[in-house]
């Protein structure tokens, strides 16, 4: 198949001033879907994310039994009667969430599932995944490479009971187990045993939606929960705006001087792209709410920055390309897991940067960048969503960028690519 021609980034001499409402949380939608396929009656979810991931774990559910109904903004999600009852192959995309939390519901299942995925997919750890299972007393078939493609077979039942994982190279390791453990036999107790979690605010996210769901869940020490076995409650719910996929119009707002109203903030939120409100004013930037909202705005200059993004790390990219056109140096750490994303994001960013003629340096946790002039080339986006998003912010200050397969953006926001150039090129200063 030809790859799509290289698209060119919209370029603005004036600031960008609008408002937009973005589209439904990732994040939030997947976990909401694994639990409605666990619950105990029929869930309708309001205002979910129609995106690749979410149409992937839309498809990996029904595969394993469960029924889900589209209508307009509400699907309808009907939990199985068994789980994983005739064969079936799951298509993971490059959604880690697909790859992580579903093969531990398959295990559920007394039929074999098949995990595969894209290309880059192959090459992300899974390997912590696989040992999990097997320590439950699910096999799997992943010919020695501890990555997809896979193949789980389950007996039905997991007993669960106490579990040492080391998820520091993502926190998805724990949020798969934290789902599926109110159907153990046992309840689990999760202990996490290696370096530092990455992604805090996903474990907190999930978390709060079992509690929300009747499931009893014990936080009370550092990098241990404990899931008590039980039923997981049916619920209708509302899923909140995807607070990341926000950031790239903060992020064009501020690199063009000016401001962007995000509507239906919400007010309380686990999601990680909530750290935009800390993040803006480190640029040199104001927020403020209003009635509902929040309006993110420029300051007199871009200022460098010095950041630890350790449990933000998606927000990596369009932060590292606000800094590339600061008016001094930044230093962006404790991301080192980032490594292990859908594609190296640390490589990927350096990269992609000093190939426009900037000064970016890879570091042991993270990136460092120091602005210089840029010009305009090809940005290569390697399948990563994020990068796709880095790209169109630097488009906005360099004339004639090339952003490299910008469709990636799907996995997390359709028709982003329309959107963006309709408010680019139409919104007046």
């Amino acid at each position: 198949m030809t790859a799509p021609l290289p698209w060119l980034a919209p370029h603005r001499d004036t600031p960008f001033v609008g408002e937009v409402l973005v589209p439904g949380s990732k994040s939030l939608t997947n976990r909401v879907l694994i639990l409605a396929a666990l619950g105990d009656g029929p869930s309708v979810i309001t205002r979910p994310l129609a995106s690749r991931d979410t149409n992937l774990m839309a498809a990996a559910l029904t595969a394993l039994g469960a029924t889900i109904q589209r209508d307009g903004m509400t699907w309808t999600v009907t939990p199985p009667k068994s789980v994983g009852t005739e064969p079936a192959t799951v298509d993971c995309g490059l959604a880690g969430t697909v790859m992580r939390f579903v093969p531990l519901l398959a295990g559920f299942g007394r039929a074999p599932v098949t995990f595969d995925g894209d290309e880059h997919a192959r090459v992300r750890p899974m390997g912590t995944t696989i040992a999990t299972l097997r320590s439950l007393g699910v096999e799997v078939d992943d010919g020695g490479r501890s990555s997809l493609p896979f193949t789980v077979q389950g007996t039905g039942r997991i007993s669960g009971g106490r579990v040492d994982v080391d998820a520091s190279a993502s926190s998805q390791f724990v949020s798969a187990l934290l789902l599926v453990a109110p159907r153990f036999d046992l309840g689990l107790d999760l202990r996490h045993v290696g370096g530092p979690l990455p992604s805090m605010p996903h474990i907190d996210m999930t978390v709060a939606e079992l509690r929300r769901r009747g499931v009893r869940v014990d936080t009370n020490h550092p990098d241990r929960w404990v899931v008590h076995p039980g039923p997981v409650d049916a619920l209708d719910f509302e899923i909140e705006p995807d607070l990341s996929n926000a950031g790239v119009f903060i992020g064009g707002a501020l690199v063009t001087g000016g401001s962007v109203r995000i509507r239906s903030w919400p007010a309380h939120t686990d999601q990680a792209g909530d750290a935009w409100r800390t993040i803006v004013p480190a640029f040199g930037g104001t927020v403020r709410e209003d009635a509902g909202d929040l309006v993110f705005s420029a300051g007199t200059t871009l200022r460098g920055v010095d950041l630890d993004l350790h449990d933000v790390g998606e927000l990596t990219p369009v932060v590292a390309a606000m800094a590339a056109l600061a008016d001094s140096p930044s230093r962006l750490t404790g991301v080192a897991h980032l490594r292990g994303h859908e594609t190296d994001r640390l490589a990927a960013l350096v990269a992609e940067i000093n190939r426009l003629g900037g000064d970016a340096e890879e570091l042991t946790d993270g990136i460092a960048v120091r602005p210089r002039p840029l010009h305009g080339e090809t940005f290569r986006t390697y399948d990563d969503h994020r990068m796709a998003h880095a790209a169109v912010v630097l488009g906005l200050r360099v004339p004639d960028l090339l952003v490299e397969n910008v469709v990636t953006t799907i996995k997390t926001y359709p028709n982003f690519a329309p959107v963006w150039e309709r408010l680019m090129t139409t919104t007046k200063a």
